[in-house]
């Protein structure tokens, strides 16, 4: 035969049965608190799991980043004027429209009539089985054919069959009717 329990045998079968449910609730109450004030500052807790406590009244004071926007700035535009050199240099031995011209496309981009430079959207797509440097030389030109400026662009580790694009500026072409074409395309 089952044996009561010592709470049922001290408080009778009606109060134990009674008593259940609060015992339940402090349960849970206490296995919540213990929950609520677990370490979420660890790796691999989200973080909208945090727990809510007051904010330190003071924020850590701003540091500035040793490299500023103009200092990236710069470095992009420095890459960009070296890319640009080499193209310069690799179109220098090129006799014709080069070996890359079926590699490349323009689109010129439209414009408005005030602004000061007129730009195309040069895209390479390296055909190749490795990544590969391309020059190309784009020249904007009038209804008549006459060239106004050309432009030379350098696309440095151009990935295999994956196309990467550029913008060819020019400003001698702004306010003029004209349209860019690929004058030269050298894989370097």
């Amino acid at each position: 035969m089952n044996q009561p329990s010592p709470v049922r045998r001290a408080l009778g079968d009606r109060a134990a049965r009674s008593l259940t449910p609060a015992v339940l609730a402090a349960v849970i109450v206490a296995g919540a608190a213990a929950c609520d004030s677990s370490d979420t500052s660890s790796p691999g807790t989200a973080r909208s799991t945090r727990t809510v406590s007051a904010e330190p009244a003071a924020t850590p004071s701003a540091t500035r980043s040793p490299r500023t926007q103009q200092d990236f700035a710069a470095s992009v535009s420095a890459d960009a004027e070296r890319n640009r050199q080499k193209a310069v240099a690799t179109l220098k031995g090129v006799d014709g429209k080069g070996n890359a011209i079926e590699d490349v496309s323009v689109n010129g981009l439209p414009v408005a009539p005030s602004e000061q430079f007129r730009s195309a959207l040069v895209r390479v797509t390296n055909r190749g089985d490795k990544a590969a440097f391309f020059a190309v030389r784009v020249e904007f030109v009038d209804a008549s054919g006459k060239v106004l400026d050309s432009v030379v662009l350098g696309f440095a580790d151009a990935p295999p069959n994956r196309p990467v694009s550029q913008h060819a500026n020019s400003r001698k072409a702004a306010g003029v009717k004209s349209f860019p074409r690929i004058a030269q395309a050298q894989r370097g």
